[in-house]
């Protein structure tokens, strides 16, 4: 049953919790918004944010039509862009939780 509360577009997500090393949190910062043009390339990540939670803490919140798309994006290039960088710049392990979309307000297409 498809519900008329989730778009076909945003049926699956992450939230995706980074915490920063204090000195390295702008360059975090900086890596996740530059993230941005690597996020508008992936044909199934319909929503991406970058969110600042506190000084050296910052959260990705994505979704996606089906977990293909959804893995694809775990695969990607920032994942990699993380994974290569996260060790110098992360103060703890990321915390990536996938989720369901309940509900969703986008804009009209």
């Amino acid at each position: 049953m498809t519900d008329p509360a989730v778009s076909a577009t945003t049926r699956v997500g992450l939230i995706v919790r980074l915490e920063a090393r204090p000195e390295h949190a702008q360059e975090l910062q900086e890596l996740l918004t530059g993230a941005l043009d690597l996020a508008r390339e992936e044909t199934g990540t319909t929503v991406w944010f970058v969110l600042r939670l506190g000084p050296a803490s910052f959260a990705i919140v994505d979704a996606f039509p089906d977990d293909g798309a959804r893995q694809a994006h775990i695969d990607g290039r920032i994942a990699d862009l993380l994974r290569t960088e996260g060790p110098r710049l992360l103060a703890a392990r990321v915390e990536v939780s996938p989720v369901d979309v309940l509900a969703a307000k986008l804009p009209a297409a």
